[in-house]
């Protein structure tokens, strides 16, 4: 690992100066950055330590709206009983990220900034239509995400909440790869509100995306068959030793299936 600055941020303020003069990179809970910094994949001149800021974590029903602080850990989403009350299905997504120490430390705003392409929470964010709050403004899910590990965010850019439309129906499903538990595929599935239906995708492709042939099968008929029988498109899908993008248009209708099942 390379020689670092370490800073802790007393505030959102404090860290969004501290990120504009050093031109360094915040630090949630670690478990994407300091694993690259390990191997030596980042290199980063100053971490800015967002671990103190306590108006950061939390969670919280606003109107039709589940509110979930940035540094939320994924064990306390999984555990909180207003998330299951509003939207179980992100309770079960977060117990389902990595393994225990992962849940404990990782959270919702360092992975959603991440953005890696096997992530579970870009998934959930898309197919609710959730809205990310920064300290600078409020940026609509089909605008955040914008490829490979790569986001809407400016540099000196912090997520402090990310609020999500509490839909009428909605459940998560994947398959995971059995070492890093990561996606290989993982679908979101939501009927929103309004009735309209969202799918999103993680895991198959470089970035998150919407399977639009599987909305339409499931806003005529929101039935496990409906899902599976969609044939989706393998252009643009991951190809890697995990699987083919011919395996991986396969799973993502698979896995939608089980999540209209289980989203009951």
């Amino acid at each position: 690992m390379y020689a670092i600055e370490y800073q802790q941020a007393k505030s959102v303020a404090d860290a969004a100066a501290l990120l504009a003069k050093s031109g360094g990179r915040p630090l949630a809970g670690g478990q994407s950055l300091v694993a690259a910094m390990k191997l030596r994949l980042a290199q980063p001149g100053t971490v800015v330590d967002l671990g103190g800021i306590a108006e950061l974590a939390g969670v919280r029903r606003e109107g039709d709206a589940l509110v979930l602080g940035a540094m939320t850990r994924h064990a306390d989403v999984a555990a909180s009983a207003e998330v299951k009350r509003a939207i179980p299905a992100l309770a079960a997504l977060a117990e389902g990220i990595g393994d225990r120490q992962v849940r404990n430390m990782g959270t919702l705003g360092g992975s959603i900034a991440n953005n890696d392409p096997a992530a579970d929470w870009p998934a959930a964010v898309v197919a609710l239509n959730a809205t990310v709050v920064t300290n600078k403004r409020r940026i609509a899910a089909p605008d955040f995400f914008k490829g490979m590990y790569e986001t809407a965010l400016g540099a000196d850019e912090i997520i402090t909440s990310v609020s999500f439309p509490v839909p009428k129906k909605a459940a998560y499903a994947k398959f995971p790869n059995p070492a890093s538990r990561f996606a290989l595929v993982g679908v979101f599935v939501a009927q929103l509100g309004d009735g309209s239906v969202r799918v999103a995708v993680t895991g198959a492709a470089p970035s998150v995306f919407r399977a639009s042939a599987i909305e339409a099968a499931l806003a005529k008929s929101f039935t496990a068959d409906a899902a599976k029988a969609v044939k989706v498109d393998a252009s643009g899908l991951s190809n890697d030793l995990h699987g083919s993008p011919e395996y991986r248009a396969h799973l993502v209708a698979v896995m939608a299936s089980r999540a209209v099942t289980a989203a009951g």
